[in-house]
C-alpha cells in the first residue's frame, strides 16, 4: 500500500513560477476572479482529453466554474470512485458548517471518588505532552497551531490539589464522549502499526504516537487513554502530587473542575489536517459533528451526521462514506460532489467554510503537494493550484481549486485507479496544471 501520511521533514525548494503570483498559503482565492471569462468547454475538453487518453482510461474527472457551479468538463464525473484522503474535504466542510470555525475541544480534570481525580477526554487528538526547545508547553512546530498542553493541565490540577492539602491521588479516566469501535470498517490491519492513525478514542495524547519526539518512529500505542493517563500521572508527580494511573470511569455530573485546556479553534485544526492530511484530526472532526447533530458518536453516526450537514448545504449528492479520514477503501464519492464542495467552501457567501480551502496544499509549495509540480508537464499549476490529495493502494485522487490564466476560479476533481493496479498522481497534476494554464 502506498504511504498515506506525508513526510514532514522534507524541505525541497519550490519551483520557479514566473507567470502569476501564487496563492498565499494563508489566503483563500480572491472572489474577484468571478468577473473573469469562463473557459470554453470545448477548448478545455480538448486539453484534458488529450492528457487523460480517452474514455478507456481509469480516470473520473470534472471541472466546474466555482462561481456558477456550471460543469465545464466531465468524464464520468457523476460516477462514484474511491476518494482516499479527499474524503477529508467533506469532513472538514461539514465540521466548519456544523460547529463554526471557533469551536474548540476541551480536555479537563474533575474531582473523582475518594482519593481520585478523573481525566476527561473531549476528543482532542492533538493534546500534547511535548515541550518546545525553549521549554514552553505548546510543543508545536513552526507554523502549526498552539496545541493544548497536557503539561499545563497537570500544573493546573496539581495547584488545585495542593491548595486543598492533597498530595497523593489516583488518576481515573472518562472516555465516554466517543462510543463504538476504535477502527472503521474497511481499515487495513497495518494502518496502526505503520503509524497511519491511532485507535480513535476521546482521550489521546500526541495522536497516540509511541515516540512523539522522534519523527522516525511511526508506531502508535494500542490503548491511547491508558497511555495518556500514565503520562498525566507522571506529570503530576513533577508538580508535587504523587499519582498513579487508575481505571476507566464516568465522571460525576457537576464534579468540581480542577483544570482544563482547550484545543485550537477547529478552523486552525482543519487547516492543519488538510495541509498534512492528518488522519487523527479528521476522525476527531467526524465525531465532533456527530456530537453536535445528536447522532451516535461512532464512525457510522459521524458519517451520517456529515452527510446530514452536507445535505443542509445542498452538496450531499454523490457522497457515501464510513469514516472521516478516507482510509477506508469502501468510501465512494463522485468527482462532481468533491468539486461542488470545494466550490462552496471557496464561495464568498460561506466565509465560515474558508479554512477548508486555505488549508489545502498549494501546488509545489506546501503540505502534500510541496514536492509535486516541479516538472515541465505540470509546472503550470505550481502556485495556482490548491488541492487536497488522496492516496490508497491503486488509487490516486486530487480535488480543489485553481485560478486559470484568465483569472477565473475553477473547481475540479480527478480520481484515478480502481484499487487493482497502479495509479499515477503525476497524471492528475498534469490535468490540474492544464486547468490552471487554460486561457480559453
Amino acid at each position: 500500500m502506498a504511504k498515506l501520511t506525508p513526510e514532514r521533514h522534507l524541505s525541497p525548494q519550490p519551483p520557479q513560477v514566473a507567470v502569476r503570483d501564487p496563492f498565499r498559503t494563508s489566503a483563500a482565492p480572491s472572489a474577484a476572479s468571478a468577473t473573469a471569462r469562463v473557459p470554453q468547454p470545448g477548448t478545455l475538453a480538448a486539453r484534458l482529453n488529450g492528457l487523460i487518453g480517452g474514455s478507456a482510461a481509469k480516470i473520473n474527472a470534472v471541472v466546474i466554474d466555482a462561481a456558477t457551479r456550471r460543469t465545464l468538463y466531465q468524464q464520468r464525473g457523476d460516477r462514484p470512485a474511491t476518494p482516499a484522503s479527499t474524503t477529508k474535504l467533506t469532513t472538514s466542510v461539514a465540521a466548519l458548517a456544523a460547529l463554526g470555525p471557533q469551536h474548540r475541544m476541551t480536555t479537563q480534570v474533575v474531582q473523582g471518588n475518594a482519593g481520585g481525580v478523573v481525566l476527561v477526554g473531549g476528543g482532542d487528538p492533538t493534546l500534547t505532552a511535548l515541550t518546545t526547545p525553549s521549554g514552553t508547553e505548546s510543543g508545536t512546530a513552526e507554523g502549526e497551531p498552539a496545541f493544548a498542553s497536557l503539561i499545563d493541565l497537570a500544573r493546573q490540577t496539581a495547584t488545585a490539589l495542593k491548595a486543598s492539602g492533597v498530595k497523593q491521588v489516583r488518576v481515573d479516566y472518562d472516555v465516554n464522549a466517543y462510543q463504538g469501535p476504535r477502527t472503521a470498517a474497511g481499515w487495513k490491519s497495518n494502518y496502526l502499526p505503520d503509524g497511519e492513525i491511532a485507535p480513535v478514542t476521546a482521550l489521546t495524547v500526541d495522536e497516540g504516537r509511541v515516540a512523539p519526539s522522534n519523527p522516525a518512529e511511526k508506531g502508535r500505542v494500542s490503548d491511547p487513554p491508558a497511555a495518556a493517563v500514565s503520562s498525566f500521572a507522571h506529570l503530576l508527580g513533577k508538580y508535587g502530587v504523587r499519582a498513579k494511573p487508575g481505571r476507566r470511569t464516568t465522571a460525576a455530573s457537576g464534579a468540581a473542575r480542577l483544570g482544563a485546556v482547550q484545543s485550537p479553534p477547529i478552523s486552525e485544526l482543519i487547516e492543519h489536517l488538510m495541509t498534512h492530511s492528518d488522519n487523527d484530526v479528521a476522525e476527531a472532526m467526524l465525531r465532533q459533528v456527530a456530537i453536535k447533530r445528536g447522532k451516535p458518536v461512532t464512525f457510522t453516526g459521524g458519517a451520517e451526521a456529515v452527510r446530514e450537514v452536507l445535505g443542509s448545504l445542498g452538496v450531499a449528492e454523490g457522497v457515501s462514506t464510513g469514516d472521516g479520514s478516507g482510509l477506508s477503501p469502501r468510501n465512494q464519492i463522485t468527482p462532481l460532489a468533491l468539486a461542488r464542495i470545494a466550490a462552496l467552501a471557496a464561495s464568498p457567501e460561506h466565509p465560515e467554510l474558508r479554512a477548508a480551502i486555505t488549508g489545502m496544499p498549494v501546488a509545489g509549495f506546501s503540505g502534500t503537494l510541496k514536492t509535486r509540480y516541479a516538472v515541465a508537464a505540470s509546472q503550470a499549476g505550481a502556485g495556482v493550484v490548491r488541492a487536497k490529495t488522496g492516496t490508497l493502494a491503486g488509487v490516486s485522487t486530487l480535488a480543489g481549486v485553481a485560478i486559470d490564466a484568465d483569472g477565473r476560479l475553477l473547481a475540479f476533481a480527478f480520481m484515478a485507479g480502481d484499487g487493482k493496479g497502479p495509479a499515477d498522481p503525476a497524471k492528475l497534476d498534469q490535468l490540474a496544471g492544464a486547468v490552471a494554464s487554460c486561457g480559453c
